[in-house]
C-alpha cells in the first residue's frame, strides 16, 4: 500500500456507495451563503459513475422546468450529507448519455424488481 492509498483511506466512507447506474437518487447537499448552512436536495438519475478511491465522482441528471441540468458530484465531498435511493432502475449500460437526447416518457427508466 503506497501513500496516497493511506491518505484517502481516511476519507472514504463505506456508506456512500449503495446505488448504481440508473437508479433515482436524492443528494442532500450543504449549501453554504455567506455565515449560514442549508441543505438542498437534488433529485435525479444517476447516468454515470467514474473514477476510484477517493476520486470517485457520479453525475445525477434531472429535468427542470423542460430543461435537463446535470451536476457532477464527489461521492465522498464533505459537502454531501446523504445520498438516499429513490427508485432503483434496471438499465444495460454504464453510461447513460443517450438520456440526454430523449423527452418525456422516452427518457424514464424502468423501476427494477
Amino acid at each position: 500500500m503506497n501513500l496516497i492509498d493511506l491518505v484517502e483511506k481516511d476519507n472514504i466512507k463505506e456508506d456512500r456507495d449503495n446505488f448504481n447506474v440508473g437508479d433515482t437518487v436524492e443528494v442532500h447537499v450543504i449549501i453554504r451563503e455567506g455565515d449560514k448552512e442549508r441543505v438542498q436536495v437534488f433529485k435525479g438519475n444517476v447516468i454515470s459513475k467514474r473514477g476510484s478511491g477517493a476520486k470517485k465522482m457520479f453525475t445525477v441528471r434531472k429535468l427542470s422546468f423542460g430543461i435537463g441540468v446535470e451536476r457532477i458530484f464527489p461521492l465522498y465531498s464533505k459537502s454531501i450529507k446523504k445520498i438516499k435511493v429513490v427508485r432503483k432502475g434496471r438499465v444495460r449500460r454504464a453510461k447513460l448519455y443517450y438520456l440526454r437526447d430523449l423527452k418525456g416518457k422516452a427518457a424514464n427508466i424502468k423501476e427494477s424488481r
